[in-house]
């Protein structure tokens, strides 16, 4: 039986990476680990360990202690600061860890490296200029607006998941009361934000593993709403509370051509959200990698479980052949909402009746 440590496993994106694993046709035995003892106590874990923060000193001692303790395999780190501080210290690591390298992890994990690095190389992405100073306000964003037709353009943060710092603004007066406020109350403040066009068009999220620049397999939703999105300033969040399957080629084409840019001997999980901007052309905003999506559960109960295909690449074995793109039929809704679980409706299969 492999034996796992999933880091993170109080958050729900470790919690469904779980739930994909408990639905392979193979037992696990998984350990979790948090730095809380109270979320923890919902996942679907055999043990549970509380240890410090990544950024603390002992984070990697303690890690080694749990997989000493543990006889454990293989350690998947889900929060991103893990991914980032996991792939810095693998050689210290006394486990196997599927991690993309080093350099591709910094890259991604800055917004606007990333959108730099897609750039030079042609591939979509929206017209993005880091904020160093509150003059660059009054530069870009008019400059972006008419530029692009806009009425608004999108400021977040440079780092960071779920959509921090994310909101869409009219005026320079605007933005710079919402740097303003992340300043004072969480210390990020000018170069810590990207100001951006603002795509209306219809969001993407893309999953998949690779294999030493070989696309193993992939997957594209859209995102339709928005768990608590109607009470977030931006109007929406990174998790959806309903999603569709896809088949997009040009999706598919710029995702792809977007991991081989960014790495051409891309190893692990790479994730990628986009957006179309005013002319239904997806431009990339951000990849995830070294982790999988929040509703990574979705694919795997729809039949492409994308989590265990990657547990067993890490140990060296042989998966089936698998399609490279749209292994799940389009049109299958993933509707989840807080408290009561998740469902999957094939198609338009609908238990309701519209009057």
């Amino acid at each position: 039986m492999k034996r796992l440590i999933v880091t993170g496993a109080g958050g729900p994106a470790a919690m469904n990476f779980i739930k994909s694993l408990r639905m392979a046709n193979e037992e696990f035995y998984i350990v979790g680990t948090d730095i809380k003892r109270f979320y923890i106590e919902l996942s679907p874990v055999d043990a549970r360990y509380i240890i410090p923060k990544a950024t603390e000193k002992a984070y990697i001692d303690k890690l080694n202690e749990v997989i000493h303790l543990e006889n454990v395999d293989m350690v998947h780190p889900q929060p991103d600061i893990e991914v980032r501080v996991i792939a810095e210290n693998r050689d210290k690591i006394d486990a196997i860890t599927r991690l993309p390298k080093t350099e591709t992890v910094h890259i991604c994990q800055d917004k606007m490296k990333t959108n730099e690095v897609l750039r030079k190389n042609n591939i979509p992405v929206p017209e993005t200029h880091i904020l160093k100073s509150e003059a660059d306000l009054d530069k870009y964003i008019p400059e972006i607006k008419e530029k692009h037709n806009m009425e608004k353009v999108w400021i977040r943060a440079i780092r960071g998941a779920g959509s921090r710092a994310a909101l869409p603004v009219q005026t320079p007066e605007q933005a710079r009361m919402w740097i303003d406020y992340w300043d004072k109350t969480k210390g990020v403040g000018y170069g810590d934000f990207m100001v951006s066009q603002f795509l209306p068009g219809k969001e993407f999220a893309w999953q998949s593993i690779w294999d030493n620049g070989e696309l193993i397999t992939s997957q594209a939703r859209e995102r339709l709403e928005y768990l608590f999105g109607n009470i977030m300033p931006s109007g929406q969040t990174s998790t959806p509370s309903l999603a569709m399957t896809v088949h997009r080629d040009d999706v598919n084409e710029i995702a792809t051509k977007a991991v081989e840019a960014i790495d051409p001997e891309a190893t692990g999980v790479f994730c990628i959200d986009m957006k179309e901007d005013e002319n239904g052309v997806p431009r990339i905003t951000e990849i995830n990698v070294g982790r999988f999506f929040t509703t990574s559960n979705f694919f795997a109960e729809a039949g492409s479980n994308m989590p265990y295909y990657h547990i067993k690449l890490a140990f060296g074995e042989e998966i089936p052949k698998l399609p490279k793109y749209n292994p799940i039929p389009e049109g299958w809704y993933w509707v989840r909402v807080v408290d009561n679980g998740h469902i999957l409706v094939k198609g338009e299969q609908w238990n309701s009746r519209v009057l």
